[in-house]
């Protein structure tokens, strides 16, 4: 390690004074002007992670859903998996380290972790189509390379692109080509494939809205609509060539807001979608013919996924365990569809991707979404090899392995992927003859309200049972308690934000007035017990 040159290099990606930053679920996020030395603290250890597990690494610059102004950066781990908990410690460390301390932290790292020094180390550098994103990539770069590793510069990609680079070059192509034409090919191949099996005639259920929330997604989808265009056709809106990154826009703005993006006109029972700006959330929705807007989220999409794969696992006559991942946000309808109509297992953690993520990986088949619309499914390879045997079985049994077959190589399994799902769910509704009416009608929401309460440390907050119980501060989860015997059919939550000092509350009920109203009431708990600042929470949304 080239302690004279790091130092030097360092010096050109200052760190500005006072600044501290903490690596959360989505790494690190902030305005992009102040993000200049992360990236390339994150390129070093990048480059430390790859030596020490002998892989390749990935680092992606993006903020997601944030505004256009912030920018980000996060980690991935060789199997296209989050950064493991210890690095992403090490990440925080490296970051808020003054430049004086820097040596010091990464001989410390090296040290804790055994990196070999001389080990080879290779990172693949992927970037979101933010103005700021292209200078802070070659920021990562610099890190990269001070160190003595190799890089590849994938330029403008989706998160979930990058994570399949990464799932791909570690898995010595097993999984797929590390390339945008492999991904293309591998998922519209196994698309085109199951949408063959459909028996539906016309082309009532191929043709879909898709807002693109002015980012990356956009041009990815552009480039392989053709791959699949016999079988989908696509109308893409805020493709970016107008209109700010995520701005009215986007499936965090229509999970959010509950209505549809700026830009987008749609007729009744018209099938729409969002993805998010580094396209790795999707949520659906349409008007109905009263022109009301209809919402489908996370929990739906789990839903239809989960409830078709358990029927081909039926079919097939297997006995492989298959699960879903909520967390505590997953509307309580959906548990209850799930685990009474479906009888599919429902466990719930802690809120994050990576909880989810894990969980998952204890089943045969592990389906998780998020309630914003972020999510996969994970297959063992005990799934594959019962794939692999159904070439014996009758032709019934072998046609549902086979459409089994297709949706593994749908779903990038590395990350959530709103292109990958977008296709999964468009293939199990041509399969299975559904409207977007009839989906959405498989279950019906409770009403809910999110809320979020300003306090002086978000810290005097903690939680147990997946964040579905306060445990400090003393009295509010009785307080919360109390709150909730008032109305039918209700529960209510709080859990700290990762990322601010706010509090976020949670509540559901039998109608939109009760669960707005219990919302409100638990809001004013928190202010009271847990050190609300500025304006007292108000009624009325």
């Amino acid at each position: 390690m080239d302690l004279g040159a790091i130092t030097k290099y360092s010096a050109l990606h200052a760190k500005p004074n006072g600044l501290i930053l903490q690596y959360g679920t989505a790494g690190f996020r902030t305005k992009a002007e102040h993000l200049d030395h992360v990236m390339f603290r994150m390129g070093l250890l990048a480059a430390l992670r790859s030596k020490q597990t002998k892989s390749t690494i990935g680092v992606m610059v993006t903020a997601s859903h944030n505004p256009e102004e912030d920018n980000g950066v996060k980690l991935v781990d060789p199997l296209g998996e989050m950064l493991a908990p210890s690095w992403e410690e090490h990440a925080t460390c490296l970051a808020n380290a003054e430049e004086q301390d820097m040596q010091t932290v990464l001989i410390d790292i090296s040290e804790k972790e055994a990196v070999n020094l001389q080990q080879d180390a290779f990172v693949v550098v992927g970037r979101d189509t933010r103005p700021s994103s292209e200078k802070l990539s070659q920021s990562v770069i610099d890190g990269v390379t001070v160190l003595g590793g190799q890089f590849h510069d994938y330029g403008l990609l989706t998160t979930p692109q990058l994570h399949y680079m990464v799932y791909c070059r570690n898995t010595g192509s097993r999984y797929g080509k590390a390339t945008l034409e492999g991904y293309y090919q591998k998922l519209s191949k196994a698309f085109v494939e199951l949408i063959k099996q459909a028996s539906c005639s016309g082309d009532e259920y191929r043709s879909l809205k898709v807002d693109c929330a002015n980012g990356i997604g956009a041009l990815k989808l552009r480039e392989m609509e053709h791959y699949f265009a016999q079988a989908l056709s696509v109308q893409l809106f805020n493709d970016g060539s107008k209109g700010k990154l995520n701005h009215l826009c986007g499936a965090d703005f229509v999970k959010s807001h509950q209505k549809p993006p700026q830009g987008m006109e749609i007729k009744s029972n018209e099938r729409c979608c969002s993805f998010d700006g580094d396209a790795d959330r999707i949520v659906y929705y349409y008007h109905d013919a009263d022109g009301h807007f209809h919402l489908i989220d996370g929990d739906k999409i789990a839903t239809l996924i989960s409830s078709f794969l358990k029927e081909l696992l039926v079919e097939i006559g297997e006995s492989l365990n298959i699960g879903v991942v909520q967390t505590a946000y997953a509307n309580g309808s959906s548990t209850r569809y799930l685990e009474e109509v479906m009888k599919v297992p429902v466990y719930c953690t802690k809120t994050g991707v990576k909880h989810l993520h894990h969980k998952a990986q204890e089943f045969d088949i592990g389906v998780y979404f998020e309630a914003n619309g972020h999510g996969t499914a994970l297959f063992s390879t005990a799934v594959e090899m019962k794939i692999k045997q159904s070439e014996q079985l009758e032709e019934k049994k072998r046609k549902a392995a086979k459409m089994l077959e297709n949706i593994i190589d749908l779903f990038n399994q590395a990350a959530g992927d709103a292109i990958s799902d977008m296709l999964v769910i468009e293939a199990i509704l041509a399969l299975k003859g559904l409207t977007v009416q009839q989906w959405d009608a498989l279950y019906t929401d409770l009403p809910n309200r999110q809320l979020k309460v300003q306090v002086a440390d978000r810290r005097v907050i903690s939680t147990t049972n997946a964040e579905r119980q306060a445990v400090t501060p003393p009295g509010l989860q009785e307080a919360i308690n109390d709150l909730v015997k008032k109305y039918k059919l209700s529960r209510a939550f709080v859990r700290p934000s990762g990322t601010e000092d706010v509090v976020r509350v949670y509540a559901e009920a039998d109608s939109q007035e009760s669960a707005d109203h219990l919302a409100h009431e638990v809001s004013l708990a928190v202010f009271q017990l847990a050190g609300g600042i500025g304006e007292r929470p108000q009624p009325g949304f």
